[in-house]
């Protein structure tokens, strides 16, 4: 039985696991703590066996530079995993500021990815942008991302640490996450920034109204009222927003391979 089994790819069989399963311990959806540990690991597992198999495989050894290849193969699969999720992150930002001027801003659920709270029209326009992913297949392309990741980085492959380059690449895809919030956010939020002056006309002219208590209820029902007429062009911007983080992705593993 022992004959049957090639060791010679068993460098490179720890290396691809090791990346898979540091991809999906970041990863949207994969990474999600009511996602058995088990299944995640089983899957990694089946699907490093069939990267194996498909994949240009360099002769590798146990020798003194391999801990070095698994502190880089964790880094490349954190790193695309994290990349991902920020991008994704654009939603729930969005949400709270939505919240902030709904007056939903103290009404907070709990995420089940990160165990912390979030905001309430966050957590909702997350849950629907995760399963408009799953149905035009996204994480296939996720998953795609992680295998044609072995084109651009190869597992003989270091990386070059250019500190300036990722610097500059986080911070840009720090800054179109956030103009994706705000483009997500303007529908409501400018709406109610036209009730917040309506109000204030109306505080101004007609004194005897306490404005505080009608405000919040009004606020919430023009949200609403707004919310749902502009889902069309939510699900249009979550779309752009699943391509830039695609197109995030490939300019990673472009900065992390040198090209």
């Amino acid at each position: 039985m022992l004959d049957l089994i090639n060791f010679s790819i068993l460098p490179a069989f720890l290396l691809i696991f090791v990346r898979i399963t540091s991809f999906f311990v970041t990863l949207p959806i994969f990474s999600y703590r009511n996602v058995p540990t088990h299944f995640k690991i089983g899957f990694s597992f089946f699907l490093t066996w069939i990267m194996v198999y498909t994949v240009d495989i360099p002769e590798l050894a146990f020798n003194e530079m391999f801990p070095l290849l698994l502190i880089k193969e964790v880094i490349v699969g954190l790193s695309l995993g994290l990349i991902a999720y920020i991008i994704l992150s654009a939603i729930q930002i969005a949400g709270g500021f939505i919240d902030f001027q709904m007056g939903f801003a103290i009404a907070n659920v709990i995420d089940p990815q990160t165990g912390a709270q979030s905001p309430l029209m966050g957590q909702y326009f997350y849950t629907i942008a995760l399963l408009f992913l799953l149905a035009v297949n996204g994480h296939h392309l996720m998953i795609d991302g992680i295998f044609y990741s072995y084109e651009t980085i190869p597992l003989d492959r270091y990386l070059p640490f250019e500190e300036t380059a990722i610097a500059d690449f986080v911070i840009h895809s720090f800054n179109r996450m956030f103009i994706i919030a705000f483009q997500i956010a303007v529908p409501v939020v400018g709406c109610l920034f036209l009730v917040d002056i309506a109000l204030g006309i109306i505080a101004r002219t007609v004194p005897q109204l306490n404005v505080f208590v009608v405000g919040l209820p009004l606020k919430i029902l023009v949200s609403f009222i707004v919310l749902f007429p502009s889902m069309a062009i939510y699900m249009i911007l979550i779309q752009n927003l699943f391509e830039v983080m695609l197109e995030t992705m490939r300019n990673l593993l472009g900065l992390l391979g040198g090209a």
